[in-house]
């Protein structure tokens, strides 16, 4: 596959990856992804390590595939976070109570095998810490609130207000998983100057109980 013609799945799936500055409605399809889990502060080392090992993955599989002629973009850092209580109860939590899943989106055609051939040949390099942990997953968000947050990953609980306002207004719920998606690296952009896109999960609100 030549370079012109090489998969770009933000370009494929635009729609999805939409950043309004203020909050929007977004139809998504089911995703394949490559998912880590875990949990507590993710300033934490663990955190460190396992985007490390997603992403060790996550181009190794592309390399192989690139080889075979299916080349593609390694798309970007995508994270789901919730708490007890669901998604958008995580704001109302302390950092080492957070649970979350940090996802990068692949092409359909990549399969299991892909994962098990990887894995296998990061191990024989000496560089396979943690990436038997990767999973391949399906997730099926469907309907979603969505909004481009600017500044600090701290600072979003005023663009969740604003999700959530919309959503009420609307007569929806949020449900599900907080996903963050991240436009910009916190290496090399000041922490104002972040862009994240926040998306959420809704659902019709049920009838006020008497």
């Amino acid at each position: 596959m030549s370079a012109a013609r090489k998969l770009d799945l933000y370009k494929l799936h635009a729609a999805e990856y939409a950043a309004p500055r203020s909050p929007a409605l977004i139809a998504t399809k089911p995703g394949r992804y490559l998912t880590i889990a875990g949990s507590g502060d993710p300033n934490g080392p663990e955190f460190a390590e396992k985007v490390g090992a997603l992403y060790a993955m996550a181009y190794t599989i592309k390399m192989g595939k690139k080889r075979m002629g299916r080349d593609y973009k390694v798309s970007g850092l995508e994270g789901l976070w919730w708490a007890v209580g669901g998604g958008a109860a995580m704001m109302a939590r302390r950092r080492d109570e957070w649970r979350w899943k940090l996802l990068i989106r692949v092409p359909d055609f990549i399969k299991a095998r892909c994962l098990s051939m990887a894995a296998q040949l990061l191990l024989e390099k000496g560089k396979g810490k943690g990436v038997a942990a990767v999973k391949l997953e399906r997730i099926a968000e469907g309907r979603c609130v969505q909004m481009l947050h600017i500044g600090p990953y701290a600072a979003e609980k005023t663009t969740v207000d604003a999700m959530l306002e919309f959503a009420t207004a609307n007569g929806l719920r949020l449900t599900g998983r907080h996903h963050e998606i991240y436009l910009s690296d916190p290496r090399r952009v000041k922490p104002e100057k972040l862009r994240t896109i926040l998306r959420h999960p809704v659902a019709p609100r049920g009838p006020r109980r008497r």
